[in-house]
């Protein structure tokens, strides 16, 4: 049975077809690749049928799918640990997961389609350079700063927080690239599905860095900081001022 249903960010239908799946749902494309569901030339199969035509379980499928649905916005939190503690479940280790199948996805994209006039040229190059920045950024606040504002903070505590802002204006600078190089995340006329999926992640992942930052700068960050140095701007390239 053939399928084309469209599905939401908010929920997935077994009838919905995988290649729509693949469409909106970012981290989708990793669990069918590890599957071997074809999302690409195969799209249009619905979701049940391409778990059975496998032996699959779809209840264990629909888990895993659901599981990449997880909200990102930062609820009411009483003290800075457990902020922390939202930032790195909700932003770093969802940027560890989106970035590396991005990046695959961006180099099958440039070599399948390398005749396309609108491939994006470099895109796998620029992604795997943010991802070094990034997690060598992550890093750094996970293993010195984090720590230091759980256990309270101390008198020099502005000087690191100064340097993860001046790192955070150079990952706006970094993201205004890589729109400006997908046309903001807007896929060809005729794209194929892995390049829609891509450019539905590449969107999904500039929305939770802008969070991101966002969610350091502006709501982390000013209650170590003296009044007059948590002005929360990370740069206009961000787009969160």
């Amino acid at each position: 049975m053939n399928a084309r249903v469209d599905v939401s960010p908010a929920s997935v239908s077994p009838e919905a077809s995988i290649g729509s799946i693949a469409v909106h749902l970012p981290g989708a494309t990793a669990v069918f690749r590890r599957l071997k569901l074809d999302f690409c030339c195969g799209g249009n199969v619905a979701l049940s049928q391409a778990v059975a035509d496998k032996g699959l379980a779809l209840d264990s499928v629909l888990a895993e799918l659901s599981a990449l649905q997880q909200p990102t916005t930062t609820p009411e939190m009483a003290t800075p640990a457990q902020l922390v503690d939202h930032i790195v479940s909700c932003f770093h280790d969802v940027h560890r997961q989106q970035l590396p199948e991005l990046i695959r996805m961006a180099r099958r994209v440039e070599t399948v389609h390398r005749d396309n006039p609108h491939v994006p040229a470099g895109l796998a190059d620029l992604l795997e350079a943010m991802q070094a920045e990034l997690f060598s950024h992550m890093h750094k606040e996970e293993a010195i700063l984090f720590p230091m504002l759980k256990a309270g903070g101390h008198a020099f505590v502005s000087q690191p927080i100064g340097m993860m802002r001046a790192e955070h204006v150079d990952h706006g600078a970094e993201l205004e690239r890589l729109m400006a190089l997908t046309h903001d995340a807007t896929p060809p006329a005729g794209a194929c599905n892995t390049w829609r999926a891509l450019y539905t992640g590449i969107a999904r992942f500039a929305d939770d860095l802008i969070s991101h930052i966002h969610t350091e700068n502006n709501v982390l960050f000013p209650q170590f900081e003296p009044a007059a140095a948590g002005n929360g701007d990370c740069g206009s390239s961000c787009g969160c001022s």
